[in-house]
């Protein structure tokens, strides 16, 4: 991993919460569901590790953000199903605009401009 990876993954980590919600408000999926999402979001560039991902479930669970329900799985094991609720869908609101205006100020520290990226 170079130094520009390793802060993407930092950087990425800190909005775990809101990539979570986020992928939640395309629809209830369970947790495994939601890692490929992520991944296959980023065409494999980017995973957030399994355990750190039940961690945020359960976060976002106790903070009222997610509530997660069983399955009726007729093959295989059942499985634990995420839905976002309004609080979370208010929290995700605030993430994005958050990390928007924080996007625009660096940006215009760096000095970069908008036909750049």
């Amino acid at each position: 991993m170079t130094q520009d990876d390793a802060f993407a993954a930092d950087l990425l980590r800190g909005h775990t919460d809101t990539i979570v919600l986020g992928v939640l408000r395309r629809g209830d999926a369970y947790g495994f569901e939601i890692y490929k999402t992520i991944r296959d979001a980023t065409g494999g560039d980017h995973e957030i590790k399994e355990a750190t991902l039940y961690a945020t479930y359960r976060r976002l669970e106790k903070d009222g953000l997610v509530e997660s329900y069983w399955g009726d799985e007729s093959q295989g094991g059942r499985r634990k199903y995420y839905r976002i609720t309004d609080a979370g869908r208010a929290v995700f609101r605030g993430n994005v605009a958050a990390w928007t205006a924080t996007r625009r100020i660096i940006d215009s520290l760096l000095d970069v401009k908008e036909s750049q990226q």
